[in-house]
């Protein structure tokens, strides 16, 4: 087992100051947490890029699919950072595109790419395989303990069954695996991930206005325990044991795939965004502070939901961030250079503290932004 990282240098000033400002926050706010795949890594899942790599080499993927991932990578060279969910999103692209050639009669129903025509069936198919391949690789043993512990920091001190206060806990969640769903079901943490009834469950996005929630999983781009069944776009939790008819029809949901014009109610993509969107946009006074730990800010269409939220919440959205760089940069370096918001952004850099006029780097690697000891410092260790 590897040894705990030395957190000592955030026992002195400025960095303890800035640790007890993160408490306070935590203490007087509504509280909601956005987390990306660097927080699943120390339970033995890969990040982004090992994903990818696995998932472009899975043997889930037949000649075809393979053929075409790899028109669609070579699509993104000199792209920094692409990675699977880039390909998955423009294959969903071009699928799209195929069904409504399709369903307007159009002459032309095929897309082109790499120099090769291919129809809406194998474009689904190659869909399909690739979020086959994603889960595959996710789906393997995992090593929870530092979600428990984070879990029951976060909810200290709730006994079993009971909330501590009135207000749930949002969890946006970009990955696709389980772990902080099974982390909150071991310590008992009463919880709605959107779907209702058990092993078994069917989507039922009413389940997160119940009473006496500690917490509410937000997966904004599914989950791998989730699937389609034949004329149901909304998802479902199936059983592995279940023989059903049409099981091999089951597509794996994860990923907002091609709506086939359905309407927005009934997508659940679309439908927990917004449900996201009210997270980050506090009503009737209230403070909310969102937590982003995990996530590399390389989704633009999270970035600009956030950016968005930071300037329509009137102030009342604090954003909190954990991240490797050692300084704010990118999308952090915007916030935090922009005198409109840069108040309500409070960076953990690996090298730094950094808070609207307050900048305290330093040589030191800090290594608060990994997940494991974002999980020490929420218990009180540092």
């Amino acid at each position: 087992m590897t040894a705990p990282d030395d957190l000592s240098a955030l026992g002195e000033k400025p960095f303890a100051d800035a640790v007890v400002k993160f408490e306070e926050l935590l203490a007087q706010s509504g509280r909601a947490f956005l987390m990306g795949a660097g927080c699943s890594t120390c339970a033995g899942l890969p990040l982004t890029a090992e994903l990818t790599e696995e998932a472009i080499k899975s043997a889930k993927l037949d000649a075809t699919s393979k053929t075409i991932l790899a028109a669609i990578r070579d699509c993104f060279a000199g792209t920094a950072d692409a990675n699977i969910e880039d390909y998955l999103s423009e294959l969903i692209d071009l699928l799209a595109v195929a069904e409504r050639r399709g369903s307007r009669g159009a002459t032309q129903k095929e897309v082109t790419l790499g120099a090769v025509a291919y129809g809406e069936a194998v474009l689904r198919t190659a869909t399909d395989q690739i979020k086959m391949a994603i889960a595959a690789v996710i789906e393997k043993k995992v090593t929870i303990a530092t979600h428990q512990s984070f879990v029951r920091a976060v909810h200290r001190p709730q006994r079993p069954g009971k909330s501590s206060s009135g207000q749930a806990v949002d969890y946006l969640v970009l990955n696709y695996d389980t772990v902080l769903e099974d982390a909150l079901a071991l310590e008992r943490i009463p919880f709605a991930d959107g779907l209702d009834g058990g092993v078994t469950g069917w989507w039922s996005p009413q389940t997160f206005d119940r009473d006496g929630l500690a917490a509410r999983v937000i997966k904004l781009h599914g989950s791998i325990n989730w699937c389609e069944l034949p004329d149901d776009p909304l998802p479902r939790r199936v059983g592995e044991r279940l023989q059903l008819a049409g099981a091999n029809e089951r597509r794996v949901l994860i990923w907002p795939a091609s709506t086939k014009y359905r309407e927005a109610q009934l997508d659940p993509y679309a439908q927990l965004a917004e449900r996201a969107r009210g997270v980050l946009r506090p009503s009737g006074g209230d403070q909310c502070v969102l937590v982003i730990c995990g996530y590399r800010f390389s989704d633009a269409h999270i970035n600009l939901e956030l950016d968005r939220a930071l300037r329509e919440s009137g102030g009342n959205l604090t954003i909190v961030v954990f991240t490797s760089d050692n300084e704010p940069t990118g999308q952090l370096g915007k916030w935090y250079t922009d005198v409109a918001v840069t108040e309500q952004l409070l960076v953990f850099a690996n090298r730094g503290f950094f808070h609207g006029t307050q900048s305290a780097p330093t040589t030191t690697d800090l290594l608060w932004w990994k997940f494991e000891n974002i999980t020490r410092l929420l218990g009180g260790e540092r």
